[in-house]
């Protein structure tokens, strides 16, 4: 049986990023929990990779990414505005899907560094404590794209305000019972941010927002599909719809056609990202255009300053968004 480092981590207890110093050299380890580490090696015959068992070296012109799904369709042209940043600065990219996951981040962080990463790009909008620690113990360059976290560069837009600039949209277009299908609630941006910036919209117009027409989704097609029904089945439905992703903004269309109503002659919908297919469904989409490229350039071109030791200026960058009209609305 081959054993990995997160088999030598449990049997030595301790966390996989650990045992990756151990075997690298590359941060000081308490004798004793060094030795339990070795032991746990030499009992389990775990072989260490080519890179960790080589000298350390200043850099491997390699950079890790951190994406909670690449078939969702916001991170690709993401991860493309990172892959041409870094092919002009000659470096490759390792590419780890985390399902938003907080195990599977902090196991993918252990191998990255293991890898010895010069710099890690993390795509995800809540930071958990423990990779935060593990973040801040590894001597690894980290820049944050859609989320934020103190000290740790970042690159976003202002989600509560684009938030309430799509239910302004509806509102200016006379409607006043408009739902929301949101992220998930623990997210800080897709869930927190953007739900604040619905009920501030509201609140401005004297609206009190009704619980009933708040529905927790997720992130991908089901739960916007399941949430739309959910609000059509409401005594009194909504006019109109806010969703905090197209992806899911989609599956709601999907829903509310099925269900015998039109778009938007009786529901009207906004969505929020401008994934290339929103424009391209029937009806098209009305959403908040986020830009994703941009996100991925600069986000890498930030590692390449921090590598550098150049100045980033702002800790936190913060990129224009606009409000793309179509046919949903």
């Amino acid at each position: 049986m081959k054993f990995n480092i997160k088999d030598v981590a449990q049997k030595a207890g301790v966390s996989i990023s650990t045992v990756s110093r151990v075997i690298n050299s590359s941060k000081p380890v308490k004798q004793k929990t060094k030795e339990k580490v070795l032991d746990a090696i030499e009992e389990l015959g775990y072989r260490p990779n080519a890179i960790a068992r080589s000298l350390k070296v200043k850099h491997t012109k390699s950079i890790g990414i951190m994406t909670p799904d690449i078939a969702n369709q916001f991170y690709p042209e993401v991860v493309r505005g990172i892959e041409d940043v870094a092919n002009m600065y000659e470096y490759s990219i390792f590419l780890c899907n985390t399902d938003l996951n907080e195990e599977k981040e902090l196991q993918y962080f252990a191998e990255l560094e293991e890898k010895q990463i010069d710099g890690l790009i993390f795509m995800g909008n809540h930071v958990s404590k423990e990779l935060r620690k593990e973040m801040e113990s590894a001597d690894i360059p980290v820049v944050l794209i859609g989320g934020k976290a103190p000290g740790i560069p970042s690159v976003t837009i202002n989600n509560e305000k684009a938030a309430k600039d799509a239910v302004d949209f509806l509102l200016n277009q006379n409607h006043l019972r408009i739902g929301i299908i949101t992220g998930k609630m623990k997210d800080p941006m897709m869930g927190q941010a953007r739900l604040k910036g619905y009920q501030q919209a509201l609140e401005e117009k004297g609206i009190e927002p009704e619980e009933e027409l708040i529905i927790e989704g997720g992130y991908r097609y089901k739960s916007g599909y399941d949430g739309a029904k959910k609000l059509m089945a409401l005594k009194v439905p909504p006019t109109a719809i806010f969703v905090c992703s197209d992806e899911m903004a989609i599956g709601a269309c999907r829903a509310i056609l099925e269900d015998g109503y039109e778009i938007p002659k009786d529901v009207a919908m906004i969505g929020f990202d401008n994934v290339d297919i929103s424009g391209k469904v029937y009806p098209s989409l009305t959403t908040i255009g986020q830009p994703m490229y941009e996100m991925g350039a600069i986000a890498m071109r930030l590692i390449t300053k921090i590598l550098q030791k150049e100045s980033i200026g702002a800790l936190d960058i913060i990129l224009d968004y606009e409000v793309i009209e179509r046919e949903s609305t």
